[in-house]
């Protein structure tokens, strides 16, 4: 039996040129459903007749064949790659550029900041990249493209998965790998023997003719068509997404609650397509939070845990249940998650008017400037105080607070600590018109001191009024205006982000279908296998075993050995066929010349 080697060397018995596509005919061809490549001709109307009928009639031909040349671009691998790269590519300006998507105030803040380059980017869209003329026209290719390249070939699998291998070719000796020998054994049975050896194989395999025809590896244009209907899908999924997502902010202190709607938000984003109605009906209740930070060594402050305690139901007669939300492990109701984000203090404060009637008494959440936790915001009584005069008026307190003092004369009014081991509130007061009423938006967390109708109070050397309180200590105003009070009650509070995206699960499964798309076309290997039995001049039995792959692999000799082995087995070379006085002298122990079929004219 001879060795299954790819015959390139010179003196080797069986010497032919390449393999082409007229010695292979059928058998060489629809091993991938790739679309033809079409040369474009140069003039698709072809020779114009004379006349307006015949420059008309050359028009639409011309028209249609430029159509047709088009789509073919637009539905090949080539383009569609291309489209692939530039969306990639025209997806860096939208992480790098402020969107206004995103935040608006920065995207205004870097218009301040480059008077040249940001009317340029506006124009071009860099502004709101994923919304732009520009990418939505590269993503709408790109799916067309995609939808384009896969139905024609996947008609062409499923016709080629129904079809049955195609027959022989004339000249097995041509292909890559080949092995052939004489036995006695008559071609029926070799025949038939190869079918069953093949089946096992799990090939699928068929008599044609004179010649045993399988193919195996199917899998792998079934990969490259998963791989690209999981492209489209991952698409649908982002696009859907992205028109119909929401995502909001809520800063929630403990004991307070959130009812998902869109008052309850301090800040709201949305997709083009979002509707009120498309928000999942729940609401939660943070009950408690709870931090933990290392209390020595080189990481001294760094946090341990951060987790917050909630109830929550969901629609409007929903039963309540508890979750205990942590970082990156949301609560997750439907579509919509519940991610925890931040946190910080509340100091609790009780303001009185001269007349010690409560007119305020909250927790005040305050901003965090430091990982210490060192916070500052602004306390605000807009209604209900009465000055000594008896005329209504508003007041304000700039507020910093430390939740782990250094102490008086210890630097400067700086946490130490992130956990409540000294606090400290600092206060500066204030009264007048905090501007509130004027219907211009204010920031809840800063005090507009540069309001000419908001006055500081003042202290007897005439400076503005200023104490630092430890908890349960007052600072009186003057003039019998009244007091605050910083209360022993500290509360925490926690920043949550609400995120809805659908179309995530969608996204996630086009991935991993992707994935294994992917790893399917790459490492299977299409290949088809012929094992031709006929009887030799001589009366032995001619075998010849070939294999033809999609791409070079240098498994397909070795498999074609294998399956040259065990058809051995059951057909065995005739020993008398190793005294061919034909045999080349320098062939190896185990190889024989081919020997001419019946009708072939001998070498």
């Amino acid at each position: 039996m001879s060795k299954t080697t790819p015959d390139t060397g010179a003196d080797a018995p069986r010497t032919a040129p390449p393999t082409g596509a007229d010695d292979l005919g059928a058998a060489g061809a629809q091993l991938s459903t790739a679309p033809t490549e079409t040369a474009v001709p140069g003039s698709f109307g072809g020779t114009r007749a004379p006349g307006l009928t015949g420059w008309l009639t050359w028009t639409v031909r011309e028209a249609v064949g430029w159509v047709r040349w088009f789509w073919r671009q637009l539905t090949s691998m080539r383009v569609a790659l291309l489209l692939l790269f530039l969306l990639s590519l025209g997806a860096i300006p939208g992480s790098l550029i402020p969107q206004n998507g995103s935040d608006a105030m920065k995207v205004e803040t870097f218009k301040q900041s480059h008077k040249t380059l940001g009317p340029i980017y506006d124009k071009l869209g860099l502004f709101h990249v994923y919304s732009s003329v520009w990418f939505s026209a590269i993503y709408i290719l790109l799916f067309v493209s995609l939808i384009g390249c896969i139905v024609p070939r996947t008609w062409q699998f499923v016709g080629q998965l129904r079809g049955r291998p195609p027959g022989a070719p004339r000249r097995l000796s041509r292909l890559p790998a080949y092995a052939t020998w004489r036995t006695e054994a008559a071609p029926e049975e070799v025949r038939e023997a190869a079918l069953k050896i093949l089946k096992r194989r799990r090939f699928r395999a068929h008599t044609a003719g004179d010649a045993v025809a399988a193919e195996k590896g199917y899998l792998r244009e079934a990969g490259n068509l998963v791989f690209h209907i999981a492209l489209i899908v991952m698409l649908i999924a982002f696009a859907w997404g992205q028109l119909f997502k929401t995502e909001g902010d809520k800063l929630i202190v403990e004991g307070d609650g959130f009812a998902n709607t869109l008052t309850q938000y301090d800040d709201f984003k949305s997709g083009n397509l979002f509707d009120d109605d498309n928000l999942v009906p729940f609401s939660f209740t943070l009950k408690k939070f709870t931090a933990t930070y290392e209390r020595s060594g080189p990481n001294r402050g760094t946090a341990r845990t951060f987790q917050a305690a909630v109830d929550y139901s969901v629609g409007a007669d929903g039963a309540t249940k508890h979750k205990t939300i942590k970082v990156n492990h949301p609560l997750e109701i439907d579509d919509a998650k519940v991610y925890l984000v931040s946190h910080g203090y509340a100091p609790t404060v009780t303001v009185r008017d001269g007349k010690g009637k409560v007119v305020y008494h909250q927790a005040v959440p305050l901003l965090p400037l430091d990982s210490n936790e060192t916070s500052q915001g602004a306390i605000k009584v807009m209604d209900g105080y009465t000055n000594p005069q008896g005329k209504s008026e508003q007041l304000g307190f700039a507020a910093f607070f430390v939740p782990t003092f250094a102490g008086a004369g210890q630097g400067s009014m700086f946490s130490q600590f992130p956990g409540l081991d000294f606090p400290v509130l600092a206060l500066g007061a204030y009264h007048g018109d905090l501007g509130v009423d004027a219907g211009v938006p204010q920031n809840v967390y800063q005090l507009d001191t540069k309001n000419p109708a908001l006055k500081p109070f003042k202290d007897a050397k005439g400076n503005i009024l200023k104490a630092r309180l430890l908890p349960g200590e007052t600072m009186k105003l003057p003039n019998g205006a009244g007091s605050i009070t910083f209360d022993k009650d500290i509360k925490e509070w926690a920043g949550f982000q609400i995120v809805q995206q659908p179309g995530q699960g969608w996204a996630l499964t086009g991935a991993v279908a992707a994935l294994a798309g992917l790893a399917g076309s790459l490492f299977i290997q299409r290949r088809r296998v012929w094992v031709r039995a006929v009887r030799g001049a001589d009366g032995l039995t001619v075998v010849e075993v070939a294999g033809l792959g999609r791409s070079e692999s240098a498994k397909l000799p070795e498999e074609i050995g294998d399956l040259a082995a065990l058809v051995h087995d059951t057909a065995p070379t005739h020993p008398d066929s190793d005294s061919d006085p034909d045999a080349a002298p320098d062939r190896e122990p185990d190889a024989v010349t081919p020997v001419p079929a019946e009708g072939e004219p001998k070498k």
